[in-house]
């Protein structure tokens, strides 16, 4: 039957259905189905989604309903297993469900119902539909550029039906055209032509007749479930034809009408039904974004520019006008100089192109060309922008407070209308005051967030602060959060309960002793002081029988960092005081047998566990707990035996020794003495090199051998003196050691290797390179500071613990002023 005799539209019960084959996401769809609807006026709207979703449909007429949002769909018992339907505004299926609401005529979803959709076998479902365990869109009916080869593997080239190979019918049609984008000559064909000039079904009949010759040529096209959700879909229209005495208009993927519209029995169409899998599932709306419909973004089914298309569909005239005017507006908020003669201009480029191209109107890609070429000047970096803020952009949909959701979405409405915390589609950064409520309030809840994993952002460094009372977030909300917070919702109703309890769960299923101490840091962070009785039980538990000392030390930072948020935000945290300054007394003793006879990673990695428990120490004073002494003298005693032990490696010996010197536990002569001991003739070369490594080495370090002429005189005569057949094997070690060195202290290290030893006094002193630089320590001064760092301190400063805006300030071992956020 060809597109001039087919059936149409009629008012019996016998009338054809009015079959709207469309583009999902496409404008120009979009604008056709909304006048083919007010042409043909049906009675009742066919919409291809999951029927479960008919209860939610007055919702999309609700106020505080924007686009772009999405149908959600997840199982009861397993809320992780889901998938989204997602619609746009300028989207058909919203369009059509619009009109529907907006003309009074009932609207209902016909696909195959999401109980079997997600019920369905995961490791069989094809890569349209997407993995529904993961949360991926379902299938978009290959009408959206998914990258397919139609004369790949598998396909008939006789014309039969290709069941192995998936074919993009766009792809197909495109290239039959003489075109080699799909998504160019969708533009052409179908964007670019109006809904149909005098007749408003003329651009369905025209896709239908070229999908019904792919349909003959390709079958199923390799879309193995399509003949089931077509046979449930050609059940719905039988339905709706009798209820509503024919009247019936069904919006589709095009690649659906040719099987809508062949006749196939009611006992056929159960048949492939029979037996599918069920489970119980929930639907609901949720935000959506612009981003997310993009293909960039990862969402299979997606189009290339959203934002360009909502454009197209909202233009009431003069697109391509309206469009460059506002990627001018765009540049120039971003400091660039674009005129209205810019925009001109680029307007008459575009359509050059156009005319060069043989397109009837200019596309994104004219319109792009010709901003690269007038606005840009031929740069890519702020094109680059206006791919990101309008091509694609941040657009984020809104659903109104009564939709269906779990009570834990509930919860985190109401907090987040509370604090004040708004969702946004694009990134943006937060900087957090803890001493205000509100923000403490926003950054209990984030932490809380993660621990349920459903993290709304990360944290990120503080800009130009290291106070424990602040900080940064870069804050991102996506639409897979909604299904977190979903499956988060077996933990509790509340957001508080429920990363309570999640918090206890991890506690008991932990394996190893550093992530409990990961998550006990978690718990104050998210103030959760239920939890950590629970928490701490487990941890003491676990540090009592664990006798790996690698591991104890990576537990100890951990705990020490949770100390410092006690002043901060509020919490006890006795008993971590307790737990920790055992798990340091633990450390000492272990600690010396741990670094014997170690190969060189095993020593690099023994060198780091040193310096964070060097650090942490530091932080938890001399006596943290009753009944365990002064641990920094002890720790300096293990340290003082790990730098005079021959067994132990070169690395770690010179690290235990620059620990000491800095936290003025050495005095100068001594430490000159060690390395000229560790640097002596009789040291193999490469333990000499390691041991500088562990000494000198790392980022900020470099000064020491700057500042202190005998120690940089030990090195340069040890180094001069390496025998040539081992000076390769120690150069890699060396080049290591100092590439981590900041420009400035490796141009100052070449200088004075340039001068020469017997230059080093002078250019000590008075030399350019190091000015300010006596040889003896100046007390007038360095008196002369303190009354500056006593009015940074603030009250209490003086031991390092108080402070007066309330922010925690510490000393470090190394003598380093820790978390001074003045």
């Amino acid at each position: 039957m060809t597109g001039a005799d087919r059936p149409r539209r009629g008012g019996g019960a016998g009338a054809e259905p009015l079959l709207l084959g469309v583009r999902h996401h496409g404008p120009g769809s979009a604008r056709a189905v909304r006048a083919a609807l007010d042409a043909a006026r049906p009675r009742v709207v066919l919409i291809e989604g999951p029927p479960e979703a008919d209860a939610l449909v007055p919702l999309a007429a609700a106020e505080g309903m924007r686009p772009p949002v999405a149908l959600l769909a997840h199982a009861v018992d397993e809320p992780g297993r889901s998938a989204f339907w997602p619609l746009a505004g300028f989207s058909p299926e919203w369009v059509a469900l619009r009109w529907a609401l907006d003309h009074g005529v009932p609207a209902r979803f016909i696909d195959l119902p999401a109980a079997h959709t997600l019920a369905w076998d995961t490791a069989e479902a094809d890569t349209a539909e997407g993995d529904t365990a993961k949360g991926d869109a379902p299938e978009e009916d290959g009408t959206e550029g998914l990258p397919a080869d139609p004369h790949g593997p598998g396909t008939d080239a006789g014309g039969g039906q290709v069941p192995d190979a998936r074919i993009d019918p766009l792809a197909v049609l495109a290239e039959t055209a003489g075109y080699d984008d799909p998504e160019r000559w969708w533009e052409d064909a179908v964007e670019h032509r109006g809904a149909g000039a005098g007749d408003a079904l003329a651009p369905f009949t025209a896709l239908e007749d070229a999908m019904g010759a792919l349909r003959e040529t390709y079958g199923d096209g390799g879309h193995g479930r399509d003949p089931v959700r077509e046979a449930y879909m050609r059940i719905q229209v039988r339905a709706a034809r009798r209820e509503f005495a024919g009247g019936v208009a069904v919006v589709c993927g095009a690649w659906h009408v040719p099987a809508l519209r062949r006749a196939a029995t009611v006992a056929a169409d159960r048949a492939l039904l029979k037996g599918l899998p069920r489970i119980k599932v929930d639907l609901t709306w949720v935000p959506w974004t612009h981003r997310r419909l993009s293909r960039a973004s990862g969402y299979g089914a997606g189009i290339d520019a959203p934002g360009w298309y909502g454009h197209l569909f909202s233009a009431p005239d003069r697109p391509v006008e309206r469009w460059l005017t506002k990627v001018a507006g765009l540049l120039r908020e971003e400091g660039r100089a674009v005129s209205s003669a810019h925009v001109i201009e680029a307007v008459r480029l575009a359509r050059t192109l156009a005319a060069l191209r043989g397109r009837p109107l200019p596309g994104l890609g004219e319109t792009t060309d010709a901003v690269r070429a007038v606005m840009c000047e031929g740069s890519e970096v702020p094109l680059a922008l206006v791919r990101d803020r309008l091509v694609v952009g941040d657009v984020l949909g809104e659903v109104p407070p009564e939709a269906p959701a779990v009570p834990l979405q509930r919860d985190l409405h109401r907090l987040q209308r509370r604090l004040r915390l708004k969702p946004e589609a694009g990134e943006r950064e937060l900087a957090l005051d803890l001493r205000k409520e509100t923000d403490a309030g926003r950054s209990r809840l984030l932490h809380r967030l993660r621990l349920l994993g459903a993290p709304w952002g990360e944290p990120a460094a503080s800009p130009g602060s290291t106070g424990t009372f602040r900080e940064t977030w870069r804050l991102r909300w996506e639409p897979e959060l909604s299904v977190r917070v979903a499956e988060a919702g077996v933990w509790g109703t509340t957001v508080l309960t429920a990363a309570t309890a999640k918090a206890e769960a991890d506690a008991v299923a932990a394996h190893g002793l550093a992530e409990v101490t990961a998550l006990a840091e978690r718990c104050l962070l998210a103030g959760l002081p239920k939890a950590l009785p629970t928490v701490m039980r487990i941890l003491a538990e676990r540090a009592a029988l664990d006798a790996d000392v690698g591991r104890l030390a990576q537990a100890l930072p951990a705990l020490v960092r949770a100390l410092r948020y006690g002043d901060v935000r509020g919490t006890h945290t006795g008993a971590l005081a307790e737990v920790a300054a055992g798990l340091a007394a633990r450390i000492f003793v272990g600690l010396l047998p741990a670094c014997t006879a170690l190969d060189a990673d095993a020593a690099e990695e023994m060198r780091r566990h040193v310096d964070a428990v060097h650090g942490a120490v530091g932080l938890l004073g001399d006596d943290p707990a009753p009944g365990h002494g002064d641990l920094r003298g002890r720790w300096r005693a293990v340290l003082r035996a790990l730098s005079a032990r021959d067994t132990v490696h070169g690395v770690v010996r010179g690290r235990a020794l620059r620990l000491l010197l800095d936290d003025g536990a050495l005095a100068p002569e001594e430490a000159e003495r060690s390395m000229g001991l560790a640097l002596s003739p009789a040291t193999p070369p490469a333990d000499a090199a390691a041991w500088i490594e562990g000494f000198v080495g790392g980022s900020g370090t470099g000064m020491l051998l700057v500042h202190d002429e005998r120690l940089l005189r030990l090195v340069d005569d040890w180094l001069t003196g390496v025998p040539a057949e081992a000076f390769t094997d120690v150069l890699p070690l060396l080049r290591r050691t100092f590439s981590a060195y900041e420009p400035g202290v490796r141009r100052t290290l070449g200088e004075l290797a340039r001068r020469g030893p017997e230059r080093w006094g002078s250019a000590a002193s008075t030399g350019p390179g190091l000015p300010g630089f006596a040889a003896e320590l100046d007390s007038e001064r360095a008196d002369a500071v303190l009354p500056v760092v006593r009015l940074l301190l603030g009250p209490g400063g003086a031991d390092g613990r108080g402070g007066a805006d309330g922010g925690e300030r510490r000393y470090s071992g190394g003598g380093d002023l820790v978390g001074a956020d003045g």
